[in-house]
């Protein structure tokens, strides 16, 4: 069985996120008819050391969006700062990474298969090759912010299953 880059990360991005967007959609019903704000939730974290909602949900963005221009520019960075996000603008991050993955052609993400790949951390930097960089950096973050986006709202109250984390499955 072969399995291609795109189906790799494109797929996988494209089901993480869409579950992001139904876990926040749930998280703003729930807030909202607990007679809450939503914007309330941007800054849970899981423990003090740990970083808030916003981060998590930043990251899923970045480590989808994000990743597949950093494959496109053979570079990834860590992602940027975006410290005035209410609960709306980062519903809308999701959103926006959804519309851009959805365009993504699977023919240029397959040619980029084994191309070159550096994690970039000031001066520092990760070497991988694009099936690496996906593999063993881009979806285990992709998971855990995801997860911990999951994990926050879930603790909070909202009524969510492991459905509503996994989504969409791919069948067949």
């Amino acid at each position: 069985m072969t399995v291609s880059l795109y189906e790799v990360t494109v797929d996988s991005y494209l089901q993480m996120l869409a579950s992001s967007k139904d876990v926040l959609e749930r998280g703003a019903e729930y807030a909202k008819s607990h007679g809450a704000n939503p914007d309330d939730l941007v800054k849970l974290s899981l423990h003090d050391d740990m970083a808030p909602l916003s981060f998590q949900v930043i990251s899923v963005w970045h480590h989808s969006l994000g990743a597949i221009k950093g494959m496109r520019e053979g570079v990834f960075t860590p992602p940027p700062k975006k410290p005035d996000l209410d609960y709306a603008g980062l519903q809308g991050l999701i959103d926006e990474a959804l519309d851009f993955v959805n365009t993504v052609n699977r023919e240029e993400i397959d040619a980029l298969s084994e191309k070159p790949m550096v994690f970039r951390v000031g001066e520092r930097e990760v070497p991988f090759t694009m099936n690496n960089f996906a593999l063993s950096f881009s979806l285990p973050n992709l998971y855990f912010h995801a997860t911990t986006l999951y994990d926050l709202l879930r603790m909070h109250g909202v009524p969510l299953g492991k459905m509503n984390y996994l989504g969409q499955l791919r069948v067949g």
